[in-house]
């Protein structure tokens, strides 16, 4: 299942620029922000790329995403339900622990929390990263090349809106799908 999406997404003209895991051993254990995150279809291009690059990744989704019968194949595929409308849902908790009980893990989290256009991004992953003593690394999902990569790690300071401001310069709208729903810093 996982090499044929990889495939269809490849089919579909989307270009991954994978990492070489030996100059970056870090993408085997890290929280990954994603962005800009403006469509379901980030999901669907991300999935393939994580998969790709064979990270043992494990992806914080809504809960809502979990009904049958899509919820199934989310967790046999790593995705994990979250309450967002839950602020003590234990979110940052579970995933140190994750990096607690395994030497390989990683986190997927999409910093704006939802599609829609947001001034603040939500400070979970930075949380994770910070008490779990791993590097943050910024996925990009490029539309407007249909390209996936990484940027440079960034490994977190105890500044959360420094380091955030930082990482957002990173995006821009015109790697959006829908560049109206991302708002990038100026």
């Amino acid at each position: 299942m996982k090499r044929l999406w990889i495939a269809i997404v490849k089919l579909c003209g989307w270009r991954f620029c994978l990492p070489d895991k030996e100059a970056r051993p870090e993408v085997m254990r890290c929280v990954y922000a994603a962005a800009p995150h403006t469509a379901v279809s980030d999901f669907l291009v991300g999935i393939a790329y994580m998969w790709a690059i064979g990270t043992p990744g494990h992806i914080f989704i809504k809960k809502e995403f979990f009904r049958w019968p899509l919820g199934r194949l989310l967790r046999r595929y790593g995705c994990v339900a979250i309450d967002r409308g839950n602020p003590k849902n234990g979110l940052v908790e579970r995933a140190v622990q994750g990096f607690r009980d395994h030497r390989e893990f990683s986190v997927i989290i999409t910093p704006e929390g939802t599609r829609k256009p947001v001034q603040r991004w939500k400070r979970g992953f930075w949380e994770i990263a910070t008490q779990a003593g791993v590097p943050i690394v910024p996925v990009y999902i490029d539309f407007s090349r249909k390209e996936i990569g990484l940027f440079d790690t960034l490994w977190p300071t105890t500044d959360r809106e420094d380091d955030t401001r930082r990482l957002r310069t990173l995006y821009s709208k015109t790697m959006a799908k829908r560049p109206k729903q991302f708002i990038e810093l100026k």
